[in-house]
C-alpha cells in the first residue's frame, strides 16, 4: 500500500489532532473520530480525504457515492455515524472485518446503538478513536483571522471563544455573522451577538427535540437544576432525564458542565415560542418555591432572562420577605412589581419596606390602606407600620394609640414611651415590668429595657437608666435594621446621654448603631444627627457642621424630629462660632420646624438651642407657648431632674439676652433645685457665678470652680464663656488677665478628624499654639479682648491705654500675622486660641450670651 503524502493541515485544527492526521491517521485501517455536533468531526473528515487523496488512494464519501466498489487501496468515510440504521452500521464492520476496505467513522458519543458500539469495538483494535474538543484561544484566533482578517483583533477573539464556550462550529457561525455585519470592522470590541449568528441554531433545536428544548429553556433561565427540580420540572424520571442531557451535549448544544454557552442560551431563548419559555421558566420558580428554595436567586436570574413580572407575582412576594432585613429598599421595589403585575403583595410588608427606607409618605399611604384589611394580623402590622412613622413625624400622641392598638411584640412599651414623652406616664411602670405571653424576642427584650431605662430617668439614677437603654441597644445590634423602631435605644440612650452630659458613652453607643443599621436608613440619619451634637456640645463645632452639610448632601427631605435636630444644630453652631449672620439665617428655617413638631420629652434639647436663637433674633415671643408646653409637659412628670436641667440652663442664658432679670433669678432658683445629677450640681453652680457676674460682682476662686465645674462635664465652650465674661465685667486688671488666661485654657481642642471624637482640653494646659505665637504679651492681650468683642475705647479702658493705641497694636498684629481683611485677622485669631475666645459684648454682632448689665 503507497505511503499517502501529507499536506499542509487546517490551522485550525489543535496541534495533537494535525499530528495525528499526518502521522498516524493515513496508516490505519480503520480510524474512529468521536465528538460532540459542531465539534469538526466533518473537518477532521476532509482533511483525511485530502491526504489520502494526494497518495492516490481512492476515497469514498459513504453519503454520496455509494456505486464505488471498495478494494483494500480505497478509504470510506462514513460521517454521523450515529444517525444510520443498525444493518448499514453492520454492513460497515463486515467491510472492516473482512479487509474489504479502510475505513473512517465519525459519530457523537449520543446515542450509542447496539451495532455502533460493536462498530466502534471493532475500530478501536486498530487504535484510539481520535476525541475532538472545543478549541482553544489559538484555534479560535486563527479561524478568525481567516474569516475576518485584520479585523480579528485580540479584543474580538476573546469575545467570540466567550461567546461561543470555545465550540468550534459556533465560533464559526459567530466570526461569519460577524464578518456580514458592516461595522464589524469600525468596532473595537463586538458588543451584542448578530441576528444572523442565531439563526442557524433554529435547525438544530428542531432536530434536539421537544423535551431537549424544554431542558435548555430550563437551563438558559440561570436557575440552578438540581435533579430533584428538573425532573419535577419535565415531568421525566432521572434515567430519562440523563438521557435528556447526553443528547443536548452529543448536539453541542449543552457543555459538559451541564452549562449553556451565551450565543447557545440566546439562541435557545430567541427560537423557543413566548408561551413554552414563560411556561417553563414560571413552573420553575413555583417549583423552588415549593421545594422551600430561596426565591430571590430564581427571581433575579428569571427578571434578567427576560421573564415578565406577571408570571413572578408569587416569588416576587417571597423575594421581598428575604431581602426585607438587609435590603429594604429592593423589597419595596419586588412588592411594588408584583403589585403592578397584578399580584397580591401585602400593603402592610409594603408599607414596612417603604418606611425602613425613609420613605414616609408611601409607608403611610400603604399602611392607612392595609388598616382596612379584614385579615387582623395585617392590620396590627399596618397599626405597626403608622405608629413608628407617625414617632419620627412628632406625632408621639397618636403614635402610642396606634402602638397599643396594635397589640403586637414590643407594642406595649412603645405605646408606654411614646404616651410617657407627652406627658402621659400612667403606662409606663406596666410595660417596664412586662412579662410577654409571646416569646421574648429580641425586640421586645429591647423595648422593655427602653421602658425600664425612661422609667429611670424620671425616679432613678441617670447610671441606671443608661445602662437599661445601653443593654437594648446592644441586643438590637444583631438584628436590629430589619425591626421599624420609632426610635432606637441607642437614640434614646444619647438624648438621655446629652442631657446629663455623658458623652463618651453616648458617642460609643451611637457609633455601633451607625455600623450595626439599626433600624434602617431611617434611624441612621438620626443618629448622624446625635453625633453631630455631641460634638457641638464638646465645642468642636467643624465636625458638627461637616456632618450637617453631609446629611444636607443626602438628597431626601428630612422628616420633622430630623428636621428639628439638624436645625437646632444650625443655630447652635453658629452661636458657638460667635457667626450672628448664620444664627439668623438658621433661626429663619428654624421657626418652620419648630412650628411642624409639637413639644415632647425627647426634643427638649432643641427647643433650649431655640429658645436662645429667638433672644438672640429678637423674637422670644415665637418659642414662649413652647416653653410652656414644655413646662407643663415636665410637671406631668414631676419635674425630673435629668430633663428639667439642660432646658432651664438654655432659658438662663435666653434671659441674660433679653436682660429679663426676673425670668433669670428664677431660672437661677430652678436650677438650684435640679442639683440631684452631676449636669443638674455642674450648671446650677455656673448659674449662680454668672448671677453674680451679671451683677458685676467678680469673685475669682467662684468663677474658677464654676468654670471647671462645667469642664468637668464635658462643656469646654460653657466654661470658656463663663470664664471670659467674668473677665470682662471686672474692674481689676490681674483679675481679667488671670480669667482670660484661664478661659484660653478651658475652651475646646481644635477639631480632630471625624473618624474619632475629640475630648474636651484638659484645664491648666495650654494649647501648644502658644508655643509658636508670633504676637506680644501685649498684642495678645489686646486680640484676646478684640475676641471678646470690646470696643477699641473699651479695650483702652482695660488697659489703661489710649484707643489709638490698640489701634496701632491690631494694624501690627494684622501686618504679623499677614492677613487682609477684619474677617480673616478674626478667624486666625480664633484658630491661634484653639477655638472662639470669651464672649462678646452685646452689641458686637457676635455672641448672644454677654453679660448686658453695667
Amino acid at each position: 500500500m503507497p505511503r499517502p503524502r501529507t499536506t499542509t493541515q487546517s490551522p485550525f485544527l489543535p496541534g495533537s489532532v494535525r499530528d495525528f492526521l499526518a502521522e498516524q491517521a493515513p496508516f490505519l485501517a480503520g480510524v474512529a473520530v468521536q465528538a460532540p455536533g459542531g465539534h469538526g468531526k466533518s473537518t477532521v473528515l476532509r482533511e483525511l480525504a485530502r491526504a489520502h487523496g494526494s497518495a492516490g488512494v481512492t476515497v469514498i464519501d459513504h453519503r454520496l457515492d455509494r456505486s464505488t466498489p471498495h478494494t483494500s487501496d480505497s478509504v470510506l468515510l462514513v460521517d454521523d455515524a450515529h444517525a444510520l440504521d443498525p444493518d448499514s452500521l453492520r454492513g460497515l464492520r463486515e467491510l472492516l472485518t473482512g479487509n474489504r476496505c479502510r475505513l473512517v467513522v465519525a459519530y457523537r458519543p449520543w446515542p450509542r446503538p447496539a451495532a455502533l458500539a460493536e462498530l466502534a469495538d471493532v475500530l478501536r483494535r486498530h487504535g484510539p478513536p481520535l476525541t475532538l474538543g472545543p478549541f482553544g484561544e489559538e484555534q479560535t484566533s486563527a479561524l478568525l483571522t481567516a474569516v475576518l482578517g485584520d479585523a480579528a483583533t485580540p479584543a474580538t477573539v476573546r469575545f467570540v471563544h466567550t461567546q461561543a464556550g470555545g465550540v468550534p462550529g459556533h465560533v464559526d457561525r459567530l466570526a461569519r455573522a460577524l464578518a456580514g455585519a458592516p461595522d464589524h470592522r469600525r468596532a473595537a470590541e463586538p458588543v451584542d451577538l448578530p441576528a444572523a449568528a442565531l439563526a442557524p441554531f433554529a435547525a438544530d433545536l428542531d432536530d434536539a427535540g421537544a423535551d431537549v428544548r424544554r431542558l435548555l429553556l430550563a437551563a438558559a433561565s440561570g436557575v440552578d437544576l438540581p435533579l430533584a427540580v428538573a425532573c419535577e420540572l419535565l415531568g421525566r424520571t432521572a434515567d430519562e432525564l440523563d438521557a435528556m442531557h447526553a443528547a443536548a451535549r452529543a448536539a453541542g448544544l449543552l457543555g459538559p458542565s451541564g452549562r449553556l454557552s451565551p450565543i447557545v442560551r440566546h439562541a435557545i431563548v430567541a427560537h423557543s415560542p413566548t408561551d413554552l419559555r414563560e411556561d417553563v421558566w414560571q413552573r420553575l420558580a413555583e417549583i423552588q418555591l415549593q421545594r422551600g428554595g430561596a426565591a430571590l436567586p430564581v427571581v433575579r436570574v428569571l427578571r434578567r432572562a427576560g421573564l415578565a413580572d406577571a408570571h413572578l407575582t408569587g416569588p416576587l412576594a417571597a423575594a421581598a420577605d428575604e431581602v426585607l432585613a438587609d435590603e429594604p429598599a429592593l423589597a419595596a421595589d419586588l412588592l411594588a412589581a408584583a403589585a403592578a403585575a397584578g399580584g397580591r403583595a401585602s400593603p402592610a410588608r409594603w408599607a414596612r419596606a417603604a418606611a425602613l427606607t425613609g420613605d414616609l409618605d408611601v409607608a403611610l399611604r400603604l399602611a392607612d390602606r392595609a388598616l382596612a384589611e379584614p385579615d387582623p394580623a395585617v392590620r396590627a402590622e399596618a397599626a405597626m407600620v403608622t405608629a413608628a412613622a407617625l414617632a419620627h413625624r412628632g406625632q408621639l400622641g397618636r403614635s402610642a394609640d396606634l402602638y397599643r392598638w396594635s397589640d403586637t411584640a414590643g407594642a406595649a412599651a412603645f405605646a408606654a414611651i411614646a404616651a410617657t414623652a407627652t406627658g402621659r406616664p400612667e403606662l409606663l411602670d406596666a410595660a417596664a415590668d412586662q412579662r410577654p405571653a409571646a416569646p421574648p424576642t429580641l425586640l421586645t427584650s429591647a423595648s422593655v429595657l427602653m421602658a425600664q431605662g425612661l422609667r429611670e430617668t424620671l425616679t432613678g439614677s441617670p447610671t441606671a437608666a443608661l445602662s437599661s437603654l445601653t443593654q437594648a441597644a446592644a441586643l438590637l445590634e444583631p438584628a436590629g435594621r430589619a425591626e421599624l423602631l420609632p426610635d432606637s435605644p441607642a437614640a434614646l440612650a444619647a438624648v438621655v446621654g446629652l442631657h446629663c452630659c455623658e458623652f463618651d458613652l453616648s458617642s460609643s453607643v451611637l457609633a455601633r448603631a451607625v455600623r450595626a443599621r439599626i433600624g434602617g436608613s431611617l434611624l441612621t440619619r438620626r443618629h448622624r444627627l446625635l453625633q453631630a451634637w455631641i460634638h457641638m456640645m464638646r465645642g468642636q463645632t467643624a465636625a458638627a457642621a461637616a456632618i450637617l452639610d453631609a446629611t444636607a448632601r443626602h438628597g431626601t427631605a428630612l422628616e420633622p424630629r430630623d428636621q428639628l435636630f439638624a436645625t437646632a444644630l444650625e443655630v447652635g453652631v453658629a452661636r458657638r462660632n460667635s457667626d450672628l449672620p448664620a444664627l439668623l439665617r438658621g433661626w429663619e428655617r428654624a421657626r418652620e420646624a419648630l412650628m411642624r413638631h409639637p413639644v415632647d420629652l425627647f426634643t427638649l434639647l432643641p427647643l433650649g438651642e431655640f429658645t436662645v436663637a429667638a433672644a438672640r433674633a429678637g423674637e422670644p415671643g415665637l418659642v414662649r407657648e413652647h416653653l410652656r408646653e414644655a413646662h407643663l409637659l415636665l410637671g406631668r412628670l414631676g419635674d425630673p431632674p435629668l430633663w428639667a436641667a439642660p432646658l432651664h440652663w438654655s432659658s438662663l442664658h435666653a434671659a441674660i439676652v433679653a436682660e429679663d432679670e426676673t425670668a433669670a433669678a428664677e431660672l437661677v432658683a430652678a436650677l438650684a433645685r435640679v442639683r440631684h445629677t452631676r449636669f443638674g450640681s455642674a450648671v446650677a453652680g455656673a448659674a449662680e457665678s454668672w448671677w453674680q457676674v451679671w451683677h458685676g460682682v467678680v469673685d475669682l476662686q467662684a468663677v474658677e470652680t464654676a468654670a471647671r465645674r462645667l469642664h468637668g462635664v464635658g462643656l469646654p465652650w460653657d466654661a470658656a464663656r463663663l470664664a471670659g465674661q467674668a473677665a470682662i465685667r471686672t474692674a481689676d486688671r490681674r483679675t481679667m488677665t488671670t480669667l482670660l488666661d484661664y478661659a484660653r485654657l478651658l475652651q475646646p481642642k481644635p477639631d480632630r478628624p471625624a473618624a474619632t471624637d475629640s475630648e474636651p482640653a484638659p484645664a491648666g494646659r495650654p494649647d501648644r499654639a502658644r508655643d509658636t505665637n508670633p504676637l506680644t504679651a501685649r498684642e495678645q492681650e489686646v486680640a484676646d479682648l478684640v475676641l471678646a468683642g470690646l470696643t477699641y475705647r473699651q479695650i483702652g479702658e482695660k488697659l489703661f491705654i489710649s484707643a489709638k493705641t490698640v489701634e496701632h497694636h491690631m494694624a501690627r498684629i494684622r501686618r504679623r500675622l499677614g492677613c487682609d481683611s477684619r474677617s480673616e485677622l478674626l478667624a486666625r485669631l480664633r484658630s491661634m486660641a484653639s477655638g472662639p475666645l470669651p464672649t462678646p459684648v452685646p452689641g458686637s454682632g457676635a455672641d448672644e450670651t454677654a453679660v448686658r448689665r453695667p
